[in-house]
This record gives structure tokens, C-alpha cells and sequence, in this order.
């Protein structure tokens, strides 16, 4: 996998910052949203920081942060802010830098560009996170085949929840894409349940 990588998911709430922290603290890696849409509760990469403990030094600050929890082209028309995908230019870092998305992957940042048309532009490896529970094999082959239509490299599919053996076979044969492993849900997340649900669940080369 390259210096930067893009964590995105099949739907919204599918888990990728909970995922994105835990890889984070596998690589030693930095965190960049640069979009975030809905500021009730904190902003993910606030929440990524204090699920890690990791420096301040590795987070960036986002490019655009919007008040409401919806679409990031809606979440801008109703803070009467104009969304420019150009504007969204990717910090320089030493070592790793996960760069999370907003919602799934075709979510659309403006009335014509969808996040996953950046992801063409910026040509870097995608990491994609999926549900292991009913509907996932829909969602997550529509992902794919998003994916393999803009030419964007998908590094892995990470699976998220409950284990679902079938589903992920199913998903793994129809598209040929390599299976990651699977995150289960955790009770209580830090820095110690994180890093053991990676050691536990993920193997640290398939990341390099």
C-alpha cells in the first residue's frame, strides 16, 4: 500500500472511524478528514484523537466542517457555504496518512461531484469498509463496482460487526477483491481494545 490511503465505507455509520483509529495506532499513522458534516457530539477526528491518545502532531484539521448531520452538498447549502472539491488538497506528513471520507462512497461533496470522483483524482489506494450483517452483499459489490468503474485501486474490503463467515466469502468471490478482516464490535474502545481487535483480527502486511 502507498504512503496514503483513503478509509471509506458502503453506507453512512458503517464504523470506518472506529476503524480508522484502530488503523492509526496499527501504522503509527496520521488522520485527515477533510470533510466533516454534522458537529453534534464532536467532530470524528477529535473522536479518532481521543479513542487513540495519539499526538495532536498526527491530525490535521479539516478543509470544510458543516453543522448538520446530512450529505455534505446539502449539509453547504444550509451553512450557505460553497463547497470546492479543488480546495481539498492533502497535507504533507512524515509516515502513513489515512485520509477518512463522509458517509459512503458516493456521497455527494456538491451538486455535481461525488466524494468518489476526488477518490479518481487523487489516485491513491482505497480501503473499504463493510457491514457483515443482511444487505451487506448488495451494498458492498455496488461499492466495488463504483470503484472498478472510476479505475480506483482497492486495496482491501475491512468488515465490521458480528462475524458472518458466508457473507464475506460471498463478497470476497464475487469481486475478487482481498478480505482485509473483519473488526467486531467492541464495548468499550481505547487505545488497548483497539490495538488488540487489530493484532487479533488483521495482519500488519497486508497493509504494506
Amino acid at each position: 500500500m502507498s504512503n496514503k490511503c483513503i478509509i471509506t465505507g458502503t453506507d453512512t455509520a458503517v464504523g470506518k472511524t472506529v476503524f480508522s483509529a484502530m488503523l492509526s495506532l496499527a501504522l503509527e499513522a496520521s488522520y485527515w478528514k477533510p470533510v466533516q458534516a454534522g458537529i453534534q457530539g464532536g467532530v470524528d477526528t477529535k473522536e479518532v484523537q481521543r479513542l487513540t491518545g495519539l499526538p495532536s502532531e498526527r491530525f490535521f484539521p479539516e478543509s470544510y466542517v458543516f453543522s448538520e448531520p446530512l450529505s455534505p452538498h446539502r449539509a453547504a447549502e444550509i451553512d450557505g457555504v460553497e463547497l470546492d472539491p479543488d480546495a481539498l488538497e492533502m497535507p504533507d506528513c512524515d509516515g502513513p496518512l489515512l485520509i477518512e471520507g463522509a458517509g459512503g462512497l458516493n456521497v455527494p461533496l456538491t451538486r455535481t461531484t461525488l466524494f468518489s470522483d476526488v477518490f479518481a483524482l487523487w489516485k491513491l489506494p482505497v480501503i473499504l469498509c463493510a457491514r457483515t450483517g443482511l444487505g451487506t452483499i448488495n451494498h458492498t459489490l455496488l461499492s466495488i463496482e463504483a470503484l472498478y468503474k472510476r479505475d480506483i485501486n482497492l486495496h482491501g474490503i475491512a468488515f465490521i460487526g458480528d462475524e458472518n463467515k458466508d457473507n464475506m466469502r460471498t463478497i470476497a468471490e464475487f469481486s475478487g477483491a482481498k478480505v482485509l478482516g473483519r473488526m467486531p464490535w467492541l464495548e468499550k474502545i481505547n487505545a488497548k481494545t483497539l490495538q488488540a481487535a487489530f493484532d487479533e483480527n488483521f495482519d500488519l502486511e497486508d497493509f504494506f
